[in-house]
């Protein structure tokens, strides 16, 4: 087999050679970036390369693999799924572990949240509580209410309506703002100031408003921006004082990242609309879930067949997915989840500490198992990218920001060298 070298002078296996020229890489400019790292194969919370070099994973595969790589429950159950059938359309159709992942879910989330409708990506999800949302009102006989309230900082999603609600600014989307669908995106209403600005943004708008979207506790792609619970309760009154429909975007916040199952918990508030994806599969399989409440739903209960939710992604409800699914809650229910994340927080806090004070660093924050390090700015993330490799650790900074997002069931040790490997490079920068 042909194997050409990197450039850290480690050995490419010929399926990398063959294949890289014909994949277009995500969030990547083609022309100037690093190769990606060839993966031989995973285990626990490491990643080990085709060279045999194995990499502490400190973000958990963009924060999916919340019991780490391979956990033997979850492939169990993916396995026996594959030998019963691997996928059935779910127009007309239905099957037994969709069924009974829709029951659990509504079990586990607050409130009347009840009724599930699957896709296979977080950014889908968020597209369907949009629609939804929008419906909800056409259903009612009024066609104005087609915007959103949404809020700088946030990050929904890269397809045409989660970019819509994103900061048109600060993300990944700016040179799109303009182009999109216009909605109103204000500051998130933390202080007397932007508190005051939501309130005018309101009264002047709330008629043409389907709804408000939110990530809550933290906006995660945005920057890990994290804001008080307390900033929940305004939300959902504001929503009721308007009628609005106020939908949370836990794609990323979901299943027991910011220390409770969900971030909503946190604040006691029930939204109309959930989102979920990320870890709902531990990492395995892509599934994503919008959870709507029972009022939500009888809008679209009807004897006019037009009133019904004219969507339905091909591989929505997946029965491998679901699977993996159910299998993932038993490891929620059976193993101690919740207090690992407490734990890491914990850890996090002490080991990140050192970071504080050291020049260039702006702010070290955690929250459950995220622990972020802002920058005042990072002139080449490449190569702060590959020097936490050189550390034997994945560690991807975005934007300003160094974070660390581990799986829930990493060892103290493999924690302490994410940790460690932050603190250094930060230091050296």
């Amino acid at each position: 087999m042909s194997r050409k070298k990197d450039d850290q002078g480690a050995a490419r296996p010929g399926w990398y050679e063959a294949g890289l020229p014909h994949v277009w890489l995500p969030y990547a400019q083609m022309k100037m970036t690093r190769a990606p790292l060839p993966v031989a194969h995973t285990h626990a919370c490491r990643i080990v390369l085709c060279d045999g070099r194995e990499l502490v994973d400190g973000i958990a595969s963009w924060w999916t693999a919340c019991h780490g790589y391979n956990h033997p429950h979850i492939r169990e159950a993916v396995e026996r799924q594959l030998a019963l059938m691997p996928h059935v359309m779910f127009g007309g159709l239905a099957h037994e572990q969709a069924l009974t992942l829709a029951r659990r879910l509504a079990a586990l989330v607050p409130g009347d949240l009840t009724r599930v409708f699957f896709s296979e990506s977080g950014s889908v999800a968020v597209e369907i509580a949009m629609k939804m949302a929008v419906q909800y009102w056409l259903n009612r006989s009024v066609s104005k209410r087609r915007k959103f309230l949404a809020f700088k900082g946030g990050y929904h999603g890269d397809t045409t309506g989660g970019m819509a609600v994103s900061d048109p600014h600060g993300g990944t989307h700016a040179r799109f703002h303009g182009l999109l669908p216009e909605h109103h995106i204000i500051e998130l209403p933390q202080n007397e100031e932007s508190a005051a600005a939501f309130a005018r943004c309101l009264e002047r708008h709330a008629e043409e408003l389907a709804g408000i979207i939110v990530e809550p506790l933290v906006q995660g792609a945005g920057g890990m921006r994290f804001h008080p619970a307390s900033v929940l309760p305004r939300l959902r009154d504001a929503a009721n004082r308007y009628e609005l429909i106020l939908i949370f975007d836990e794609i990323f916040t979901g299943f027991g990242r910011t220390g409770s199952l969900f971030a909503c918990e946190a604040a006691g508030v029930v939204p109309d609309i959930i989102t979920l994806s990320k870890a709902l599969t531990g990492g395995t399989l892509p599934l994503a879930a919008t959870i709507a409440r029972g009022k939500i739903f009888d809008a679209f209960w009807s004897d006019e067949p037009g009133d019904a939710l004219p969507h339905g992604p091909t591989f929505m409800a997946n029965a491998l997915a679901c699977a993996a699914a159910n299998a993932s809650l038993d490891l929620f229910e059976r193993e101690p989840r919740l207090r690992q994340v407490a734990d890491i927080a914990v850890a996090l806090e002490r080991g990140l500490a050192p970071c504080r004070g050291v020049p260039g660093v702006k702010e070290v924050r955690v929250k459950g198992a995220i622990g972020v390090v802002e920058l005042e700015h990072i002139d080449d993330l490449e190569r702060l990218r590959a020097r936490f490799v050189a550390e034997g650790v994945f560690v991807r900074p975005f934007g300003s920001i160094v974070y660390l997002a581990p799986a829930f069931t990493i060892g103290a040790e493999e924690l302490a060298k994410l940790t460690a490997a932050v603190t250094k490079v930060i230091g050296t920068l």
